[in-house]
């Protein structure tokens, strides 16, 4: 064990679990702290409902926990995302010398419903993408928001840490700052160049800002992502959109049209800053689905 922990229980472990996750792994502090709270779960269904719980807990004992959150409600990814951190958790104690095997080495997650993303057509983007009013401030910054959204496939949380060094117009690159803070580079179509670098000059300083942020509000301070999410829900509405989307599904239509274009997986893997090309292959069934679809509608023999 390392003799800088000084622990005697998986309790004890917690925060320096916490700790390695920021430190070694790069991991935000919200994920982080979501990982915690998943194990402090964990803990409590030990002192509630094990009448003698051990320091060492076997298969049995998470097996019963996993009972325990199917009979409170959660649904399989709530169950499989608490089993990940258990597993996690539990090899970071071997690595510490706490325990000896891990209990959850051979348990399996659940099996997850395959939810395909929601994503937008070519003309719902072009008519959301008309919504704004560009002679109004407030109304361009919101274009060239609903612009990038689109463009560069951003998070909503990436979106909202632009500053105004992330941007190189001369060379059309943006530099995105992702999760874990790891940094990619991606590029801008010329027309979204033409409104970011028109934003800058002219209508950036209409909002006096009091920060470096890209994105500015009313007050002069950075957007949150709450405030994103109401423009897109505004500006959808507009254009005639009423099944529900958010600042994801810009993402998600981004890499989507991509494919479709004919970009290979891991060019969009790239652009996207997935960790793990898995995450990214859940568009190739959106493809697939859009594929079976025009055979269906075309092909001489679908209808017979």
């Amino acid at each position: 064990m390392n003799p800088s922990l000084a622990v005697s229980s998986l309790s004890q472990l917690l925060p320096f679990w916490r700790d390695a996750l920021l430190a070694q792994r790069g991991l935000s502090p919200l994920t982080a702290e979501a990982y915690g709270q998943d194990l402090e779960n964990f803990f409590h269904f030990q002192e509630e409902l094990v009448p003698r719980p051990s320091e060492h807990p076997d298969e049995q004992e998470i097996l019963l926990y996993l009972s325990w959150l199917r009979a409170k409600g959660n649904n399989g990814r709530t169950v499989a995302r608490r089993l990940s951190a258990l597993r996690a958790f539990f090899a970071f104690a071997i690595e510490e010398g706490i325990l000896q095997e891990n209990p959850v080495q051979f348990l399996e997650n659940p099996k997850l419903p395959q939810h395909l993303p929601e994503v937008l057509s070519h003309k719902e983007v072009n008519a959301l993408l008309e919504q704004p009013d560009t002679q109004e401030k407030s109304g361009h910054r919101d274009r060239c928001i609903l612009e990038l959204l689109y463009a560069a496939g951003l998070r909503v949380s990436e979106l909202c840490r632009m500053k105004m060094s992330d941007l190189d117009l001369q060379r059309g690159i943006m530099r995105v700052l992702g999760k874990g803070s790891k940094e990619r580079l991606v590029p801008l179509h010329d027309f979204a160049q033409k409104l970011l670098s028109n934003y800058m000059q002219h209508w950036r300083p209409c909002f006096s800002p009091l920060d470096d942020s890209f994105f500015i509000s009313r007050q002069g301070r950075g957007l949150s992502r709450q405030y994103v999410w109401k423009i897109v829900k505004k500006y959808a509405l507009q254009a005639g959109i009423h099944r529900p989307i958010s600042p994801h599904t810009f993402r998600h239509t981004f890499a989507t049209h991509l494919l479709e274009g004919g970009a290979d997986l891991r060019s969009v893997q790239m652009l996207l800053g997935h960790a793990d090309i898995s995450a990214t292959e859940i568009y190739t069934h959106v493809q697939a689905d859009r594929l079976r679809s025009i055979h269906w509608q075309f092909h001489p023999r679908s209808h017979t």
